[in-house]
């Protein structure tokens, strides 16, 4: 097969992030707004063309106060850098359903090359509109330092209020475009 374009559904869809709070627990979030182009053969994912836009002011903690602290200068500077981007060059498949996708991400300004495990969740046939819909799963880890996001406060007990490595994962439902 040749290379068919995909729309992301992101009603089915999500990027997440985890980061150390406290030293001690864990606090999530995602964005709301994003979107892709995916052109991809689902039987050689390794031809695929990836790339990602997201808004980074629509992240959700579930805590406006935080939400608006990571939308500010200390952390995203959604003022001066409104979107945070990956573009796969290079994919090797390491299993039956297994991926290796590196890319260049970039955020606040800054791009570096990141590797993400992506895992193909296969395709079926949406029966309302009759459509071939695919799914996708994956997971990366960044340095957040390494993208200029260096905010941080020290805590009365020793550590810092936020950890250094974020856990990026995502599930992606996509369409075949008609």
């Amino acid at each position: 097969m040749a290379r068919e374009t995909f729309n992301v559904d992101t009603v089915h869809s999500e990027i997440g992030f985890t980061v150390k709070h406290m030293m001690i627990s864990k606090a999530k979030g995602s964005f709301n707004d994003f979107d892709a182009v995916i052109e991809a053969d689902p039987d050689d994912l390794t031809d695929s063309k990836i790339e990602f836009n997201i808004d980074t002011s629509s992240v959700d903690t579930k805590n406006k106060d935080r939400d608006d602290h990571l939308r500010s200068s200390d952390f995203f500077d959604v003022e001066n850098y409104p979107k945070a981007t990956f573009v796969a060059t290079d994919i090797q498949k390491k299993s039956d359903s297994n991926y290796e996708v590196t890319g260049d991400f970039t955020l606040m300004g800054t791009t570096k090359p990141i590797k993400v495990d992506v895992e193909f969740e296969g395709q079926s046939k949406d029966p309302m509109s009759g459509n071939i819909v695919a799914g996708f799963s994956g997971e990366t880890k960044i340095n957040r330092k390494d993208f200029g996001l260096t905010w941080n406060a020290a805590l009365e007990t020793g550590g810092v209020l936020v950890g250094e490595d974020v856990k990026i994962t995502f599930e992606i439902e996509a369409h075949k475009a008609a």
